[in-house]
């Protein structure tokens, strides 16, 4: 019989059954090697028109991991402190500049995206696939992730950004620690989610 799915059961395990949202991290660095390699990985994923608007801040330094944290839900400040590596994800609003490059073959795909709230509005999808397949990359890299909402977003685009990016999700990275793991919390079945017609 053939397999139903053509990733190993390894590999099932490490990207989705087995992965998990870690709460606390070792103080293992995450090197810049290492991200590198899962951006080379995930950049590949599918957006539309091949946007590709993500944009990805890693926050290493400690005067800018700090103004962070204080952007934080209160939750989520010590977790944010603590991890190895920061990413702040965020959508490029302006990504439509980068069309020329990267859809080439369509010489008018710039001035599809003139209208600004249409434009921020395929930047923001296009950009909240990207975290997920984001997520995946550092999951496929050996790591943990641990992506967070709870934060100022306004406070965030005016401290990171120029205006021209808008935040998504803060990404906490590096290899879990102690007590990482809230319990795993059910999912819904294939019938509770899956429809024929």
């Amino acid at each position: 019989m053939k397999m139903a799915l053509a990733l190993s059961s390894e590999a099932q395990d490490l990207l989705f059954r087995e992965a998990r949202t870690a709460n606390t991290f070792t103080d293992e660095p995450v090197g810049d090697e290492q991200m590198r390699a899962i951006y080379d990985l995930v950049k590949y994923a599918p957006t539309a028109m091949n946007q590709q608007p993500l944009r990805v801040l890693l926050v290493r330094g400690p005067e800018a991991r700090e103004r962070l944290v204080g952007l934080m839900s209160p939750g989520n400040r010590a977790k944010t402190a603590a991890a190895p590596l920061v990413a702040i994800l965020a959508a490029d609003l302006d990504f439509h500049e980068e069309l020329p490059k990267v859809f080439p073959h369509f010489a008018g795909a710039k001035d599809l995206f003139a209208d600004e709230a249409a434009r921020a509005q395929s930047a923001r999808f296009n950009a909240t696939l990207q975290v997920g397949y984001f997520i995946l990359g550092v999951r496929a890299a050996g790591l943990a992730a641990g992506p967070m909402a709870g934060y100022d977003a306004a406070g965030i685009d005016k401290e990171f950004f120029d205006g021209d990016h808008t935040v998504l999700a803060v990404v906490n990275i590096g290899r879990p620690g102690e007590n990482a793991w809230f319990d795993r919390l059910p999912r819904l079945s294939y019938d509770e989610v899956v429809t024929t017609v």
